[in-house]
């Protein structure tokens, strides 16, 4: 089998193919306008010039097949611009949009016109956000709380990334499909602090804050209720939750944070009422009177009952051995520290085992025979005290020195047959305390007003660690855990009579959510029997106690 093909080759010659199965044979011919032919064995034999597709020879017409292919490829071209032309415009329309794939804010935003995207951005940025406090849930528009989007802003920001990029660039890239990826544009918005926080104040606290409930009186145990804690919305917490919270296409809900609060304390008409309630249930059917000073806050309740009824306080009583607290006070205010080792150990006996010839010894050392009346004129006056005073020595048959008419003592609706010697009263008692509290904890109050630097804050916290040595485990430490501090003097006297008609401590108690001041005095015209009273004493201690440590 021979297979022949002729290619043109230059203007005046051919090269001959000739392929057999024994050899592959390759021949120019330049001779002008003739082929040899098939058999021919020289160049002397040839066929006419345009005589290419005579099956003698086995060449084709050339001039056929390039006409051929000269369509052919005319086509491919014209197809190719108009593939060309139709990925120029369908880029240049993507061009004009937003780049694929951008997002604004968070939301997507690709392939949309700059109103399209505004709107998209305004839905999504527009929905409610859901605040969920306890079991309420509230929709919150983000209009009502001072959102607003700065729609012009991200959106020649998101522009800027479609115009800045070279037209032609950006073509190649599309047409080689490999376009940039757009940068994500940031949300810009205001938010109103101030608006956000009106909003919670005046709309969400007052409608779902839980108020605490305040202990109340029980009246079969005499003493308050433990109360109910309550929630409080914090505030400042919870503007920076809404605030993300609106700053989020997606996550629009919020769970806000609170407070729980304490119950708040009782009222002091339930405390009154509580102690009126155990004086009845106790059928005490005397005159009682009573004086609480909360030292953290000032707070002050003053009250008296007598038969059961109540009676404006500040009444006149035997001061007994609480008037040795004042005369402790007195002692520091002539002689500083160390004391001498006399009246140290005077001192001690005078507050610990209640001694009146220690307390005698005291006064003896500073003022004389006259001591007790340079006592109440120099000093008791002197921190403006009217109803409290020391007439004379305490020992029996110890003169009466001076005699005081007093406010309290000179009252007609009530009168307790107070002692001549000494008398104060349940505040100005406390008021004593007090000042010594003042000194200790803040080298302040009455005593450097008045008296400068003769006392010091060192004596006065050496006067509290005294009155704390005072146990008795009864009156008013009986009340309250046996752990508990108390700064306190107590006191009672034999009458003429023999008997005994008042008792009474006063003191400091160190609770562990409020420090007090709680002085309590008893008197009855009748025999006082010291276990009757000391267990009042006690009951009400307790409730007091209680109404500072509802929780407790």
């Amino acid at each position: 089998m021979r297979l022949i093909h002729c290619v043109p080759y230059l203007s005046n010659a051919v090269l001959y193919l000739e392929l057999t199965p024994a050899n592959f044979l390759i021949k120019l011919y330049a001779i002008e306008g003739r082929f040899p032919g098939p058999d021919s064995g020289d160049a002397g034999n040839f066929a006419p010039a345009g005589w290419y597709n005579d099956s003698r020879y086995g060449c084709m017409n050339r001039r056929n097949s390039l006409s051929i292919l000269r369509w052919v490829a005319l086509g491919l071209i014209f197809i190719s611009v108009l593939i060309l032309g139709r990925q120029l415009m369908l880029y240049s329309r993507m061009r004009a949009l937003l780049p694929p794939g951008l997002t604004i804010g968070g939301v997507p935003v690709g392939g949309l016109n700059g109103t399209e995207a505004g709107e998209r951005l305004v839905r999504a940025y527009g929905i409610p956000i859901e605040l969920i406090y306890g079991g309420s849930v509230i929709q919150v528009r983000p209009s009502a709380v001072g959102f607003s989007l700065n729609i012009e802003t991200m959106l020649a920001a998101a522009d800027l990334q479609r115009i800045t990029r070279n037209f032609w660039l950006g073509f190649m890239d599309y047409m080689w499909n490999n376009l940039p990826v757009p940068q994500p544009v940031p949300l810009s918005a205001t938010i109103s602090q101030e608006r956000l926080r009106d909003y919670l104040s005046n709309e969400i606290t007052p409608r779902y804050d839980i108020p605490a409930r305040e202990p109340i009186p029980d009246p079969e145990t005499n003493r308050f209720t433990a109360g109910e804690p309550g929630t409080s919305l914090d505030i400042e917490r919870s503007i920076r939750l809404i605030e993300e919270a609106l700053r989020s296409p997606t996550d629009r809900s919020v769970i806000l944070p609170y407070n729980r609060t304490s119950p708040t304390q009782a009222s002091d008409q339930n405390l009154q009422y509580i102690v009126r309630q155990i004086i009845d249930d106790h059928g005490f059917e005397g005159v009682a009177e009573f004086y609480i000073l909360d030292l953290d806050t000032r707070k002050e309740i003053s009250f008296a009952v007598s038969g059961g009824e109540p009676i404006a306080p500040d009444i006149s009583f035997t001061a007994a051995s609480t008037i040795k607290i004042p005369i402790m006070v007195y002692l520091f205010l002539n002689y500083d520290q160390p004391l001498p080792a006399a009246l140290n150990q005077a001192l001690k006996q005078m507050i610990e085992v209640s001694e009146n010839g220690p307390a005698d010894s005291i006064l003896q050392s500073i003022g004389g025979d006259l001591a007790p009346v340079a006592f109440t004129d120099d000093f008791l006056k002197q921190l403006g005290l009217k109803n409290t005073f020391l007439g004379g020595y305490f020992y029996i048959g110890a003169p009466l020195l001076a005699q005081y008419e007093t406010p309290a003592n000179q009252r007609t609706d009530i009168d307790t047959n107070p002692d001549r010697y000494n008398q104060t009263t349940p505040t100005e008692i406390s008021m004593i305390i007090d000042d010594i509290y003042q000194c200790a904890a803040f080298d302040g109050g009455t005593f450097r007003a008045v008296f400068g630097e003769a006392i010091q804050q060192s004596e006065c916290v050496k006067m509290l660690e005294e009155l704390s040595t005072n146990k008795t485990a009864v009156l008013l430490e009986a009340g309250i855990p046996e752990t508990t501090r108390v700064a306190h003097k107590h006191g009672w006297i034999l009458e003429t009579d023999g008997l005994i008609h008042g008792i009474s401590d006063a003191g400091i108690v160190y609770s562990p959510r409020s420090t007090y001041i709680f002085t309590m005095f008893y008197w009855s015209e009748a025999q006082l029997a010291f276990d009757p009273t000391n267990i009042l004493a006690a009951d009400i201690s307790g409730a007091v106690y209680q109404f500072f440590n509802a929780a407790e």
